[in-house]
């Protein structure tokens, strides 16, 4: 009998652990944020921005519970080509050196079915806040093979116009809608 309670106490003990949020920090080495947009109906250049960090708080047994915080560097802005980063830059397209950062911090998570999301948030870009949706498909959640971290994947994508956030510059020359792709992993060690 005390075997079998101690069986059951220890069940119980980790039927709790697995039932509790899990907060992941965000891996920058790993995560990537995407923008592009439209260049006079030719091309559709993109840019990422580098050294994206927050956090992922995901709760498996309550999917609404969970919540997500990214931060972006302005400064890491990056084109893929000298020239394209160089121009952004110069003419401070984004007001990186007003400011710095630019996050998007969530306020609603909905669960879809078969690993699809629906997260609703605030992001905050040139010291404008406003109401953006995105899509979410969670990768993976689990162990990673070698030691004792845990991880969560996802790719999200969202679209929004830029003048409502007051960046104007080059309207309609270069497209007013940005598209934004996520593809995120974050990781938790456990003490």
């Amino acid at each position: 009998m005390k075997r079998y309670l101690s069986l059951l106490a220890l069940w119980l003990s980790s039927v709790q652990a697995n039932a509790a949020p899990v907060t992941y920090e965000i891996d920058a080495s790993h995560t990537m944020v995407m923008v592009s947009w439209n260049h006079l109906g030719f091309s559709n250049p993109s840019a990422h921005f580098g050294d994206a960090r927050g956090q992922v708080v995901y709760d498996a047994d309550n999917v609404a519970a969970s919540s997500v915080k990214v931060t972006l560097p302005m400064s890491g802005l990056n084109a893929f080509s000298t020239v394209m980063t160089d121009l952004l830059k110069r003419y401070d397209l984004l007001y990186a050196s007003s400011y710095p950062e630019a996050t998007f911090e969530s306020t609603k998570v909905e669960p879809l079915g078969d690993k699809r999301l629906r997260v609703t948030g605030w992001l905050y870009l040139k010291g404008v806040r406003k109401e953006v949706v995105l899509t979410a498909v969670i990768n993976k959640v689990g162990r990673y093979p070698l030691g004792n971290a845990s991880g969560i994947g996802l790719n999200a994508s969202t679209t929004f116009q830029r003048s409502e956030f007051g960046v104007n510059s080059f309207i309609p020359m270069v497209s007013d809608e940005i598209t934004v792709q996520i593809n995120l992993e974050a990781a938790n060690t456990p003490p």
